[in-house]
């Protein structure tokens, strides 16, 4: 399967294909990978004619950049040529995977950019995000030390992860900003209110991740799988107990319409999201050329006014059960203010 449709990130942004890979699954936080499979999996990927490749330097620790770096070094040279790169920094992790908060000082900003350009073997990075908000250095800082990258030829556009409206107007009025990186899909619609309005309004594009919930929402996660210890949904509140048991129902409602459109469960969720807007481009997080393909044939569903009510109903905004982050994890979350 090829897919030739694309996107623009923002009015500054480059064209990319109308589905990213968000390849964070393959190194880390949903327990083990096979990183054979994994390299395949992108290989496929840009074989398909996706473009984008989402990461974080704090991924496994480097492990994820390596991993993409590798996936590029030894892919056709035609495919590696369309690959961009989408990198988040500024998360501080120890030797024990903990997490220690988030640098945004100019200097960090630069010192991240640098072993991120080495690991992946790129001589620059298409666009740089920090990946929270740093509460101890005002965003103004951190985005005009990108902005700096990007006149010295090492980044090409700025980005933005899990902020607000204010923070979102704050650093476009201090550099042009492509993207936002959020969480949105069909079971976590916040941005609607007011984070959406702001990215239109400026000309900012949305990447989102989470389209599936984190597997939630795909049709495949079922009420007694058994999670790894450093499995991330293992603590995640959405599957917990009774919350995990009523957004199930939600997954089961969403499915009889999937059957009857004669698609899967993930493709039409996908496909909601590929609907919201030319400006949003999903990150799909498929960790194996099997769940590579499901996912790009959401760009085959067509939805109707018909499907679309029927899928509101089935998933109403605000449905879920439990946050999407633990309580710690959330107090990071700018976007949540």
């Amino acid at each position: 399967m090829t897919t030739t449709q694309t996107r623009t990130l923002g009015t500054t942004g480059p064209r990319v294909s109308a589905l990213g890979l968000g390849c964070m699954g393959m190194s880390a936080l949903y327990g083990d990978a096979d990183r054979t499979e994994s390299i395949a999996t992108i290989h496929a990927a840009l074989e398909a004619g996706v473009t984008l490749l989402d990461t974080g330097d704090f991924y496994g620790m480097g492990h994820n950049e390596l991993l993409i770096g590798e996936a590029l070094r030894t892919a056709p040279a035609a495919h590696r040529e369309q690959a961009l790169t989408s990198v988040k920094f500024g998360a501080l992790r120890d030797p024990d995977g903990g997490w220690a908060g988030y640098d945004g000082r100019p200097a960090a900003v630069k010192n991240f950019a640098s072993y991120s350009l080495q690991r992946l073997g790129v001589d620059h990075i298409d666009v740089y995000r920090i990946a929270r908000l740093d509460p101890d250095v005002p965003i103004e800082e951190t985005v005009g030390a990108i902005a700096e990258l990007v006149e010295t030829g090492y980044v090409r556009h700025i980005g933005l992860s899990e902020v607000g409206a204010e923070t979102i107007r704050r650093a476009a009025a201090t550099a042009p900003i492509a993207d936002l990186q959020i969480e949105y899909g069909l079971i976590t619609r916040g941005i609607e209110r007011e984070i959406l309005p702001t990215t239109r309004e400026l000309g900012i594009s949305v990447t989102a991740y989470g389209v599936l919930s984190r597997g939630l929402i795909s049709g495949h996660f079922t009420a007694d799988r058994q999670l790894a210890a450093n499995d991330f949904r293992a603590h995640s509140p959405r599957f917990q107990g009774d919350n995990l048991r009523h957004n199930l129902t939600l997954v089961e409602s969403l499915r009889k319409i999937a059957e009857q459109k004669g698609v899967s469960v993930a493709q039409i969720a996908i496909a909601w999201v590929l609907g919201r807007g030319e400006d949003i481009v999903p990150l799909i997080g498929a960790r194996t050329r099997e769940r590579l393909t499901e996912s790009l044939g959401a760009l085959d569903v067509v939805l109707d006014e018909a499907d679309l009510t029927a899928m509101e109903a089935a998933v109403p905004a605000d449905a879920a059960a439990g946050d999407r982050y633990a309580a710690a994890a959330m107090a990071h979350l700018d976007s949540e203010r």
